[in-house]
């Protein structure tokens, strides 16, 4: 491929104009496919600040330390809020259908997503928070475990690279060590499962270890 995405947590993200919006919180990927679905950038006034989730469709041009959007994405409170809490009364609770569908959805109180307004002490309620992304996709924490197949944690996702033609993940870099950090390029086809606090490997700790450094 004749050019890389790269996603760096806490990258600054810029409008077209270069306006700053924040920086880049997670990267939403499919497990399945390897795909890159969306961004989650944290922006917002100084103590009061959210994460909004952008398609990745949205993003014009990345290097390692930014990410640049088009000219459609300069308002950042126009996409919709990574996580909401939705709280269901005891109606909702009793349905006898699979899917509950909640009467009230609140914003995340500290998020700058409004207040969140409580129920009657007489309200049986419950609550649950949902992630606005894709189904089946997983909002990657930059900074997640990488465990391999022998269950040896051998470093932390720094970044993740992807194809900008298909918008495919194709490594992973990973850092290792305490006081001298080391770099590793992990192919994603090494990958066998992730969630947004661990990626687990398919080979063994050795496989890794014989990886050159990229700062060699």
């Amino acid at each position: 491929m004749e050019k890389t995405i790269l996603f760096q947590k806490n990258a600054d993200v810029l409008t077209a104009t270069g306006k700053q919006l924040g920086s880049l919180e997670r990267v939403v990927v499919n497990p399945g496919t390897n795909e890159v679905t969306d961004i989650v950038i944290r922006g917002g006034p100084l103590f009061n600040k959210e994460n909004r989730v952008v398609p990745i469709d949205l993003v014009a041009e990345t290097t390692e330390d930014q990410v640049m959007l088009r000219s459609e994405a300069e308002d950042l409170k126009s996409f919709p809020p990574f996580e909401e809490i939705r709280i269901l009364d005891e109606d909702d609770l009793k349905t006898d259908t699979d899917v509950v569908t909640p009467s009230i959805i609140y914003g995340l109180p500290g998020m700058g997503m409004g207040s969140v307004i409580m129920p009657a002490p007489e309200e049986q309620v419950s609550t649950t928070i949902e992630q606005n992304i894709p189904e089946g996709t997983v909002a990657l924490k930059e900074g997640a475990k990488v465990l391999t197949a022998d269950e040896k944690h051998v470093g932390n996702v720094n970044r993740v690279l992807a194809d900008p033609s298909v918008n495919q993940v194709t490594h992973l870099l990973i850092t290792q060590g305490l006081l001298v950090k080391e770099q590793k390029l992990i192919p994603i086809n090494w990958v066998k499962t992730l969630n947004e606090e661990a990626v687990q490997l398919r080979v063994k700790e050795d496989v890794v270890a014989a990886l050159k450094s990229t700062t060699e």
